[in-house]
């Protein structure tokens, strides 16, 4: 028996990330405009960075609070009312070791394995994946796409559960199709939830990334208290934060033991120094969400219009989060093509293969980098698809 072999199934049964094997083909050639992975240009602001830095000089390299140091799960109260209009008490709130982490957890909390978690998809394939390492089916439902909009299919939807469904998983806005939720499309998934007795995890990192209102419709906005739902999020995309890999999760203060022992077993808490970060993030970084938010909705409209002007693009400019999710007429195959794009263009764009049932045709373009760049890659895909 090999060394490789001998590993768990449960290991080996880890897919390759389709994005990550194009980013790996052509990191770092010249001329590259990279928008495959879900982040900006820009780096974390110093304002953040610098309370960082300030925790580290001040000595704050010890354990901590497992469930985050009540400045920060503080600060959260106070984001959630600015911005959803919601009262919170800090232990609603959990630090997480990014926002993967939180989904992880979530799921987790949730299921058992032989139990089954109903996600939408096209989705970022981190959901199914690990609910799948966790012995957890994932069953997809697709959403639907006419006239080059996603839309919810509730009837779809209702006829995954089974009698082992445990879990529904939702993001919305979403990654990548950009389809973000009605406060219809949420009541009438919570009236699910609840007629099946059914968790609801609410992956809403992309809510400030509305291009139709403040924010995005959220499940706080439908809910009771203390209702069966888990909200994961993350300081990544809001903050120019993804390498500092901190996240949360929003749940009722009844579990709350129950996620800290979780924490526990896994990462037994987040660096002190990243919280100060994040607590400044939270309480004085409006500003920089809502430039990113305008530079994102500037971006959207550049790549969108050039493609949609090729008459070979189906797509629409999306409500929210930002990405692009285009279809090329004539491409049939997806990680192909952008194999082929990237080496013709320069510009990097993750194959809708990666995304699962509904995305095979599709390709993903991040948009949340400067305009002058974003007119760059559109010019040249334009160029590409004319050729073709």
């Amino acid at each position: 028996m090999t060394i490789l072999a001998s590993l768990s199934p449960r290991s080996l049964s880890a897919p390759e990330s389709g994005i990550v094997e194009l980013v790996n083909y052509a990191r770092g050639r010249d001329g590259l405009i990279p928008l495959w992975v879900g982040e900006g240009d820009l780096p974390t602001p110093d304002f953040i960075s610098q309370a960082a830095q300030d925790s580290l000089k001040a000595g704050e390299t010890f354990y901590t609070w497992q469930r985050g140091i009540p400045t920060l799960r503080e600060a959260l109260s106070r984001y959630y009312q600015r911005h959803f209009a919601k009262t919170l008490s800090p232990d609603n709130f959990y630090v997480t070791g990014s926002g993967m982490q939180a989904i992880k957890l979530a799921i987790e909390a949730v299921t058992s394995p032989g139990d089954e978690m109903v996600f939408l998809t096209p989705a970022w394939p981190n959901f199914a994946a690990s609910a799948e390492l966790s012995g957890v089916r994932a069953v997809a439902v697709p959403l639907s796409f006419e006239d080059g909009k996603w839309q919810l299919d509730i009837g779809k939807l209702e006829a995954a559960i089974t009698e082992k469904t445990r879990a529904l998983f939702v993001n919305t806005p979403s990654n990548p199709t950009g389809w973000t939720a009605t406060h219809d499309d949420l009541k009438a998934i919570l009236a699910l939830a609840r007629k099946h007795g059914l968790w609801i995890i609410a992956d809403e990192i992309y809510a400030l990334y509305s291009y139709n209102g403040d924010r995005a419709p959220s499940f706080l906005d439908v809910m009771e208290e203390d209702e069966r739902i888990l909200f994961v999020n993350s300081f990544s995309k809001n903050w120019s934060m993804t390498g500092w890999r901190a996240g949360w999760i929003v749940a009722p203060p009844a579990i709350g033991q129950v996620l800290e022992n979780l924490i526990q077993y896994s990462t037994s808490g987040v660096a002190q120094f990243i919280q100060a970060g994040a607590l400044v993030a939270l309480d004085q970084g409006d500003a920089f969400v809502a430039e990113n938010v305008a530079k994102a909705a500037r971006s959207r409209d550049l790549l969108c219009d050039a493609l949609i002007a090729t008459n070979r693009v189906q797509t629409l400019k999306p409500d929210g989060a930002i990405y692009a999710f285009l279809k090329i007429d004539g491409v049939t195959d997806a990680r192909r093509a952008a194999l082929d794009i990237v080496d013709k263009t320069g510009v990097g764009l993750a194959p809708g293969t990666a995304f699962g049932e509904g995305g095979s045709l599709f390709m993903r373009a991040c948009f949340l980098r400067d305009p002058r760049q974003i007119a760059i890659a559109a010019e040249r895909l334009a160029g590409y698809i004319a050729a073709l």
